[in-house]
């Protein structure tokens, strides 16, 4: 069965990226071609090798591109003009950015806070935009008023920072924060034209296995994480959830 649609994941790492991915390309869940992008090219080579091997059928390919705009832009258009995905409208952009930061307030400096912000937020700003564009040339421009169904899906992984943060942790909250800003500025901007803008809380450890820590509630499931995406993207303009806790049922909060 030939994909459905496309997806693109900045964020494919070897936990949280490869279980989100696996369920968003297998035919029998997600069934999207999916474009995997991240900062290090051999691990993204691998793990696109990897998934190949676990889900022969699914359609996956790498793309290496650091948060910089002029990496994120090649990235969308390589994507755009790839064969594997000739014919394939965007259907779900997930910006999944491990982001963290830690050191005493009065030790860091200046030029390491703001690039904290520019690599982190900045990214999220140039990803969200490429995504819109190419929701928009895929889906076309009408709002839901006029009869238009939904075009896509946007979203945000983010984490407790985003609401609170411990001491000495002032970049990453601030470049949490302000991700969850932009997520919910862009819902109230963008539901009305048919784009699914979502901002997730990851509270708690996440690992691409099925253990005994997820089964007890002490972890959870990378996979687990991409069938909840996947469930926000089947949700139609009756009802989107615009920010969602995940946590394992242990994780205190």
């Amino acid at each position: 069965m030939p994909p459905s649609g496309l997806a693109i994941l900045i964020g494919a790492g070897p936990n949280t990226g490869a279980g989100i991915a696996r369920i968003l390309s297998h035919p029998s869940h997600g069934n999207l071609a999916v474009a995997l992008l991240a900062r290090r090219p051999e691990p993204l080579h691998d793990l696109c090798a990897s998934l190949r091997k676990s889900s022969p059928n699914a359609v996956l390919e790498a793309f290496p591109t650091d948060t910089s705009p002029a990496s994120l832009k090649k990235a969308f258009a390589d994507i755009k003009a790839h064969d594997s995905f000739k014919g394939l409208k965007l259907q779900m952009a997930v910006y999944s950015v491990k982001h963290s930061s830690r050191k005493p307030f009065m030790d860091e400096t200046y030029d390491e806070f703001t690039e904290s912000l520019e690599t982190y937020v900045g990214g999220a700003f140039t990803f969200a935009q490429e995504s819109l564009k190419r929701f928009f040339a895929d889906h076309g421009e009408t709002p839901l008023s006029e009869g238009a169904e939904k075009k896509g899906t946007l979203i945000f992984t983010g984490t407790l920072g985003a609401l609170r943060c411990s001491a000495q942790y002032a970049a990453y909250g601030a470049g949490r924060a302000s991700v969850r800003q932009l997520a919910q500025t862009l819902a109230r901007e963008m539901s009305e034209k048919g784009v699914h803008v979502v901002h997730t809380i990851a509270n708690g450890a996440i690992a691409d296995e099925e253990g005994p820590d997820q089964k007890s509630g002490r972890k959870m499931s990378a996979e687990a994480v991409g069938e909840t995406y996947l469930w926000l993207h089947k949700q139609q303009p009756c009802l989107w959830t615009h920010e969602l806790d995940m946590r394992p049922a242990c994780e205190k909060f």
